[in-house]
């Protein structure tokens, strides 16, 4: 059982892990939305590609305020929301296994 335990503190340390990645590449994003920058550069196509799927979605809503878009705002909460789920119940599982 305290393989399990381990496996599960394991898992919840990544999925820490991802959703930083996660807030940092939006932060990253907005930065990169205020200065001029070549959108073909591989960096910046990368960063794109990594947030395009979180952020798409939310820009259907209507969250935008004259030129302010407010769809990176509510990509913190519902990764916020998601990083205590996710990391919580697994969390939970390594306490119950034995960890």
């Amino acid at each position: 059982m305290f393989i399990f335990g381990q496996f599960f503190a394991s898992l919840a340390l990544l999925f820490s892990m991802i959703f930083k990645i996660l807030y940092l590449m939006i932060v990253i994003r907005i930065l990169l939305s205020w200065i001029p920058i070549d959108p073909y550069n591989e960096v910046v196509k990368a960063i794109y590609a990594i947030t395009d799927p979180i952020l798409e979605p939310l820009r259907r809503l209507p969250l935008q305020v004259g030129v302010i878009d407010f769809s990176p705002i509510l990509a913190f909460v519902i990764l916020t929301f998601l990083d205590s789920f996710v990391v919580g119940v697994l969390k939970r599982l390594a306490v119950f296994f034995g960890v």
